[in-house]
């Protein structure tokens, strides 16, 4: 296998993964506490399952300097809820089911619609979010 340099990480995701009315209401408090102390781009509701996810989520794309700040904060403040982290390095199969980390429940991922290579460059991270609160 060859060694890869971490330039070859373009940004973060963070799959934030509820089930039920009340962890989907800990999921909506989470996202506002995010929304509130990280520049973020906050994706769209998903409560049916899409792509590779075996769980209605949300997505919140990062730059990779937001990370040390980000995924700690999240370590501590999850809520109790399931939490995938990974890369976009431009390999979505790895990045989905290799190169991430878990936080909380490790669910099952469906690895069928995850292509080996993308064939599109991951758009630039315009965050969403105006954080107020520090972490």
């Amino acid at each position: 296998m060859t060694v890869q340099p971490l330039d070859t990480i373009q940004g973060y995701h963070a799959h934030i993964y509820f089930d039920g009315p009340e962890q989907r209401a800990a999921a909506e408090i989470l996202r506002a506490e995010i929304a509130q102390r990280f520049s973020v781009l906050l994706g769209r509701w998903h409560d049916r399952l899409v792509g590779p996810h075996a769980r209605p989520m949300y997505q919140v794309a990062f730059a990779a300097g937001e990370f040390a700040r980000l995924v700690p904060w999240l370590m501590l403040n999850r809520r109790g809820l399931a939490v995938l982290i990974h890369p976009e390095t431009g390999q979505p199969r790895a990045d989905h089911l290799t190169h991430s980390l878990w936080l909380g429940e490790i669910l099952d991922i469906n690895a069928a619609p995850l292509p080996e290579r993308s064939t599109e460059a991951e758009p630039e991270l315009v965050p969403n979010t105006q954080p107020t609160v520090t972490p």
